[in-house]
């Protein structure tokens, strides 16, 4: 399992690293969309769709993004959709996670369907928009995401061998804790105040989302980071819960030794929209 990890992750790193540096943003784009068609097509299966009904879920979230692209959508500035996106992701996935488990397979499958596919284009969006604006602002979004995982995996197995783990959602996902929660967001805070520091004095043309969100103090620049380690954690509990609705370990296999895509970006999803409405105000 840790070989296929390693083999899987090195490959991914072979094609992203290039098209994330790259001047020319198309590939970058090209990239994302491929990746956000197969979690389209993930995230249909996992919500009762056959064969035929995921493929068609994963083409039609693929063209919605293309055809945004074609009409020149991402040079346009969306404060507004942001601004609604953002809100939207807070007050679903807590209406979301306080329901539970046993409550997703209620709710229509059409509204489930909707929701993870137009949650899937507005992270294309975002991220297609964070390039746009520039590779160091997209790094530190995705960084954020990545230092909140790490620091809630090795919190989480350093506290947990002299303490009793506190359960963050036990019937979501037994493993997360809230001393991981806590590791996670003081490893984000950590980086935060480093890139900021870097990025002044480096003097870089393009600064970060931490330099950008410091302009309101530095205590706004905490409160943001906080925010944002926790929605990242609420992103990868929606993923743990429609997985635990559908009972698969995996969203899919398409990754080996990582699963399926969406469990790699489960955590993008609320964070990258909300990292644009952060930037658009």
């Amino acid at each position: 399992m840790l070989k296929q990890r390693v083999i899987t992750a090195l490959l991914l790193l072979l094609v992203l690293i290039p098209a994330l540096v790259y001047a020319n943003p198309t590939p970058f784009y090209l990239i994302a969309l491929i990746f956000i068609a197969a979690a389209g097509w993930e995230w249909a299966r996992m919500n009762g769709l056959g064969a035929t009904g995921a493929m068609a879920s994963g083409a039609a979230c693929a063209l919605a993004c293309a055809v945004w692209w074609a009409a020149g959508g991402l040079e346009q500035p969306l404060p507004g959709l942001w601004a609604v996106a953002g809100g939207l992701w807070v007050l679903a996935s807590a209406w979301i996670l306080k329901a539970g488990v046993e409550a997703w397979s209620l709710h229509p499958r059409a509204l489930r369907l909707v929701f993870g596919l137009v949650a899937l284009c507005l992270t294309w969006l975002a991220v297609a928009q964070a390039k746009l604006i520039g590779t160091n602002f997209l790094l530190s979004v995705l960084a954020l995401v990545w230092m909140a995982d790490i620091g809630a995996y090795f919190a989480g197995r350093a506290l947990g061998g002299k303490f009793s783990k506190s359960k963050l959602a036990a019937s979501i996902s037994p493993g997360k804790s809230w001393e991981g929660v806590w590791g996670g967001m003081l490893g984000v805070l950590l980086m935060a105040l480093v890139w900021r520091y870097a990025d002044s004095a480096i003097g870089v043309t393009v600064p970060s989302l931490y330099t950008h969100v410091a302009q309101r103090g530095v205590a706004f620049l905490l409160i943001t980071c906080v925010f944002m380690a926790t929605m990242s954690v609420v992103g990868d509990l929606i993923e743990s819960l429609v997985k635990r609705s559908a009972g698969v370990k995996d969203s899919s296999a398409l990754l080996p030794g990582h699963g399926g895509v969406l469990d790699r970006i489960d955590a993008l999803l609320p964070t990258l929209p909300l990292a644009m409405m952060l930037y658009s105000y």
